[in-house]
């Protein structure tokens, strides 16, 4: 059942970059778990205050703006198209010419972003306008949807900033900094929420103000990381440098292919506002499947950019290939089991983190379903993370902007369709869906350029997979099965009980994999003992 290898005996190299790309994958992903969790203490924090309530639902399609700006400008484009150039500085060229490209973007990206903030705060009554017309018929909750809006659009600046600072350590192999940074953003929100919003007249102000103090709080994070690597942003305006125009070049189609995630959730949060606490649900909803995406496909996708982007700049493209299919091999491991979860517990996590306060128990029920549908997805949003990342290596961004205007038609189209029927779970259903689309389009075009990316092993991987995940789904569906879900109170036995099953469920999966003498799990154990055993050797 096994694969001879997990990479290709062709070249060492090979072999100690995608350990490489394991043990940041790992040191991402610890940093990404603790910003989920404070995330979901976040998201109870506000269940508990707000639950589905208007002002809710105002701050979340609010959010909803710059959160997208974020993606399109900063986090999804411009690390997309940094990353690969900067690399490619740093490989050909000296290191001088590479930081005078890092001023320079830097440069640029203050003066744009900057230019964008004041026209988003003057703007904000028409884009809410466009963002929400379910609110058109309630002149206070699209009042307060425009106040929050102008509040929250400076926090693009500053994660505009947080992001290239993020690209540049990343380039150069520095993990920590950039991975812990959220963590504040979280905290900062948490702070102002409890102790900031009861002190304000609406108190829903108070965590507005929070998310664009977390925002400057994660560039500040990364500010020591950049001194101690010998640079801090210069101010260097000079547009017309080459670098700066290959970048520019790259993110202009970037801009659509890497946030197409984004841009359907948008989608869907604007006819979402059609429902009564749609928007509410959708965004709890995502919030659940984006912490396995988080901690283990944004973690790895992270990882995995620079060394793909160091591999095309050398052209060495069967290394290239080993370490995309290695990639592929790495994310089903850890995102089939959590799906499979997910779908399964869905309604005892919704009832558990979020059914307190105001959030009632119609809420979870609309959150569970919500999840369901975001669930079946889970695969294709991870998977595209990972191909994408292989197109922006090769300085390729063409290919996933035409992908991703075919996947946000095709949500479209998918979530007028099912709205009907299923309502904010059918725009949640849609979303999924897309992804499929555009997933299954990324790796048709990826195949044909690349001549394959070990489609077999991938293949074997998954079945290996699916075999192990056996337990997970029997002890999953016995817990959900359990009836005081539906009951209230309990915290405790049921805090116990929801740990039990995921301690029980992964402890199955593991099992399996090492019966079936999975190479996976063989890896991965193997830089977890090592690394015990530098900790214990000290």
């Amino acid at each position: 059942m096994s694969d001879p290898t997990i990479v290709s005996p062709a070249s060492s190299n090979v072999h100690d970059e995608t350990r490489s790309v394991v043990k940041a994958a790992g040191l991402i992903g610890v940093a990404t778990f603790s910003s989920r969790i404070l995330g979901f203490i976040r998201d109870m924090v506000l269940a508990r205050l707000f639950g589905a309530t208007p002002a809710a639902d105002a701050f979340f399609v609010a959010y909803r703006v710059p959160n997208l700006l974020r993606e399109l400008f900063a986090e999804g484009s411009m690390s997309s198209a940094f990353i690969p150039v900067f690399t490619e500085y740093q490989t050909l060229k000296s290191k001088q010419d590479a930081w005078e490209l890092a001023s320079a973007v830097f440069t640029t990206l203050l003066t744009i972003v900057t230019g964008i903030t004041i026209l988003g705060i003057v703007a904000a009554p028409g884009i809410v306008w466009l963002l929400a017309p379910g609110f058109h018929d309630d002149p206070a909750k699209l009042a307060m949807t425009t106040l929050l809006t102008k509040i929250m659009f400076p926090y693009l600046l500053f994660i505009s900033l947080a992001a290239l600072a993020m690209g540049i350590l990343n380039s150069m192999r520095a993990f920590a900094a950039p991975a812990f940074s959220p963590v504040f953003f979280n905290i900062f929100i948490i702070g102002c929420a409890l102790f900031l919003s009861p002190t304000m007249p609406e108190p829903i102000l108070g965590v507005a103000i929070g998310v664009v103090a977390g925002g400057a709080a994660q560039l500040a994070m990364q500010l020591p990381g950049l001194r101690l690597r010998g640079m801090l942003f210069g101010f260097r305006f000079e547009p017309g440098h080459p670098g700066v125009r290959r970048i520019g070049a790259l993110m202009v189609p970037s801009i659509l292919g890497l946030s197409v995630t984004q841009i359907n959730i948008t989608v869907s949060t604007i006819l979402a506002s059609f429902f009564a606490g749609g928007p509410t649900y959708l965004f709890y909803g995502m919030r659940l499947i984006q912490f396995p995406l988080g901690i283990f496909g944004v973690a790895l996708a992270t990882a995995i950019l620079p060394t793909l982007s160091a591999q095309a700049a050398r052209g060495a493209l069967d290394e290239l290939r080993t370490t995309l299919g290695f990639g592929l091999r790495m994310i089903l491991f850890i995102i089939l089991p959590a799906m499979l979860g997910l779908i399964l517990l869905r309604q005892p996590i919704v009832h558990l983190f979020f059914e307190h306060g105001t959030f009632t128990a119609h809420d979870t029920a609309e959150t569970a379903l919500a999840v369901l549908c975001y669930s079946v997805g889970l695969w294709a949003f991870g998977g595209v993370r990972i191909i994408v990342s292989a197109f922006y290596s090769l300085q390729d961004t063409r290919t996933p902007a035409i992908s991703a205007a075919i996947a946000v038609a095709a949500n479209l189209v998918f979530s007028l369709l099912l709205m009907s029927s299923l309502g904010a779970a059918g725009l949640a259903l849609a979303t999924a869906l897309a992804a499929m689309v555009n997933g299954g389009i990324l790796v048709a075009v990826l195949h044909r350029r690349l001549g394959g990316v070990e489609w077999g092993s991938v293949g074997r991987s998954s079945l290996r997979v699916l075999i192990a995940s056996v337990p997970l789904v029997v002890v999953c569906a016995w817990v959900a099965a359990a009836q005081f879900w539906t009951h209230p109170g309990d915290w405790l036995e049921k805090s116990m009980m929801l740990t039990m099953a995921i301690g029980l469920s992964v402890s199955g999966y593991l099992g399996v994999h090492a019966v079936l003498r999975s190479e996976e799990l063989d890896l991965v154990w193997g830089m977890v003992r090592k690394k015990l055993g530098r900790v214990i050797g000290r």
